[in-house]
């Protein structure tokens, strides 16, 4: 085999997933990986530090685009308005990943270790976006608070979007959570999915 492998990163990361969908995460080997992918272990080495970067490589994209879109936004713009920019930005980057977006999800959401690492690499974020928001001059708290409101949104958002029957775009849905969210703060009404008032919640029951 030649030393160098066409779209290996991703060859990789495909195979990763199908086994990890397969086996579960825990129980896949880097070899298996390697393997399926038609790679060697030691050109995986050369693209993932271990088998988790395969499903965390693209957080510091994600939070570089995002961060970047905050900091680009008129400086006129209310905090919220520079975090929707953010938002837009981010979430355009997905729609050509919805497929291994959902597939990423399901691994991590069945095992307790990446979810863990998931909510670590979600405080990173937010944790980047209060400081960008800092050095535009939002002073605190209110810098913090957007910043974890931003990532409230996106994870609502993108819970919703790799839903089977969702269809709307991940774009849409940002901006939608968001104008609830405000809507919420200013004592109105939430609005459901046709655009009404939301009904009064029955009581729940055990288990749902």
């Amino acid at each position: 085999m030649g030393r160098w492998e066409p779209n290996g990163r991703e060859r990789l990361a495909k195979a990763a997933l199908e086994l990890y969908g397969e086996r579960g995460f825990e129980q896949t080997t880097v070899a298996e990986i390697a393997k399926r992918a038609g790679l060697t272990e030691r050109t995986f080495f050369r693209h993932y530090a271990d088998k988790r970067e395969v499903l965390f490589a693209g957080s510091g994209e994600l939070e570089r685009r995002f961060t970047e879109a905050v900091a680009d936004a008129p400086l006129a713009d209310a905090p919220l308005d520079a975090l929707a920019a953010g938002l837009d930005a981010v979430c355009e980057t997905f729609e050509e990943l919805r497929e291994f977006a959902g597939k990423r999800h399901a691994v991590i959401s069945a095992t307790a270790e990446l979810r863990e690492r998931e909510l670590i690499k979600l405080a990173s974020l937010a944790a980047a976006l209060a400081d960008t928001l800092r050095r535009r001059g939002v002073p605190e708290p209110a810098a913090s608070l957007t910043a974890e409101t931003g990532v409230a949104v996106f994870k609502v958002a993108f819970e919703r979007w790799i839903t089977a029957d969702e269809r709307r775009p991940l774009v849409q849905l940002a901006r939608d959570s968001l104008e609830q969210l405000k809507t919420v703060a200013m004592g109105g009404a939430p609005t459901g999915a046709a655009g009404g008032a939301a009904p009064a919640p029955a009581e729940a029951s055990p288990g749902g």
